[in-house]
């Protein structure tokens, strides 16, 4: 999922009752809730590196312990440097012990004004639980989304993916955005009547918000598994499918886009689980195979095709002749010599997801490699970016 998601999860996870066995329960949840993306730092590198470590070893189970731990070490430093009375918290310590505030007695004498309540004490078990709770949920978040993830690597290389949740779901938005800002507003609300303020507020909403979540899940498996039965019964192609894919869109739990694989072609359908009706391509949109020329098979042994089929899988390679990709300047050759451009692409992310029609835009994460003369690789680009 996109960072919003993992974020809101993570405040959640904290505030669902966490936050009272701890200090810093929230905070450490959030910070580890995004931290398995820190991969994204692999993009410093070229298009190709990034792609081949993202969702890599930090987002496996091996590295959830390692980074929850690192999670908690940055608090373990940040509770140092507060009660080592470092502006901006020395005065604020200050304050909460009572130093500095002074009232005004009936007599008309200055007095020590009371106390503020103890601080909650830091319990670092239950902090480095907080870590591991918020760490999973970011494999689990990541798990439901058609890109997938590798949570046995580097054991086991394989892809996993639910494809339930479309990566940006404003269904769940809207559940942690109730879940964070109404009790916000009630405590504002309280504030102007004067009613005490809780400690801890939000535990049921950050809970209604997690539950959300999950039945929302169970919600789309439940479509995604009427969805393939109406396309197995329906025999939308007109050869024997090897295998079949359903991709979520966004919002929508009833509509889904299938993927249909033959020994000859790819075809693709829409799906809608609430009216039964299927949307099926017409023979001049089925997507034959490409054939298999010199310049594909080397493209496929280049770092490129390498990772992008490791990844890919629903990949197809095409042979597109002379044509320039985008953000890759074609090579400059001898006479004599001939260059072709072999692209890259995933069907898993060619459909429409924006919008309600069936024109398909722009295929996302795709990629291209110059062959020359059938053999050699002359430069290779992903979604506009050279790597050099």
């Amino acid at each position: 999922m996109e960072p919003i998601t993992h974020l809101l999860t993570g405040a959640c996870i904290g505030r669902a009752g966490l936050n009272r066995k701890t200090r810093y329960a929230t905070l450490v949840a959030v910070l580890v809730a995004e931290a398995a993306d820190i991969d994204v730092f692999w993009g410093l590198a070229g298009p190709v590196e990034e792609l081949k470590h993202h969702r890599g070893i930090t987002h496996t189970l091996i590295a959830v312990p390692v980074l929850a731990a690192a999670a908690v070490g940055v608090v373990w430093l940040l509770d140092r440097w507060v009660r080592a009375g470092f502006p901006p918290f020395r005065q604020k310590e200050r304050e909460r012990m009572g130093h500095g505030d002074r009232e005004t007695n009936p007599s008309g004498q200055n007095a020590k004004a009371p106390p503020a309540p103890a601080r909650q004490p830091v319990r670092w078990g239950w902090l480095y639980l907080t870590a591991l709770l918020s760490a999973l949920s970011h494999l689990a978040l990541d798990w439901t989304n058609n890109y997938g993830l590798r949570p046995f690597y580097p054991f086991n290389a394989h892809w996993y993916a639910g494809n339930l949740v479309f990566i940006a779901e404003p269904v769940l938005w809207a559940l942690f955005f109730l879940a964070l800002a109404v009790p916000w507003l009630l405590g504002l609300i309280g504030g102007e009547i004067g009613t005490r303020k809780k400690a801890f507020r939000g535990q049921g909403w950050a809970i209604f918000a997690l539950a959300g979540m999950v039945l929302l899940w169970g919600w789309r498996w439940s479509e995604q598994g009427r969805a393939r039965t109406l396309v197995e019964n329906a025999r939308i192609a007109s050869a024997p499918v090897k295998r079949m894919a359903l991709e979520p869109y966004p919002i929508n739990s009833f509509r889904w886009h299938a993927i249909l694989e033959t020994d000859a072609f790819y075809q693709t359908a829409e799906i809608d689980t609430r009216t039964g009706e299927i949307t099926s391509d017409d023979p001049s949109q089925i997507l034959y195979k490409p054939p298999v020329t010199a310049a594909t098979e080397a493209a496929k042994r280049t770092p490129l095709g390498q990772v992008y089929l490791d990844w890919g899988t629903w990949a197809v390679v095409r042979d597109v002749g002379q044509e320039p990709a985008p953000g890759l300047a074609p090579p400059q050759l001898p006479p004599g010599r001939q260059w072709t451009t072999v692209e890259f692409t995933d069907l898993r992310f060619d459909y429409f997801f924006r919008g309600a029609g069936g024109t398909r835009n722009q295929a996302p994460l795709a990629g291209w490699v110059y062959i020359v003369d059938g053999r050699d690789d002359a430069g290779e680009a992903m979604n506009g970016r050279e790597q050099r």
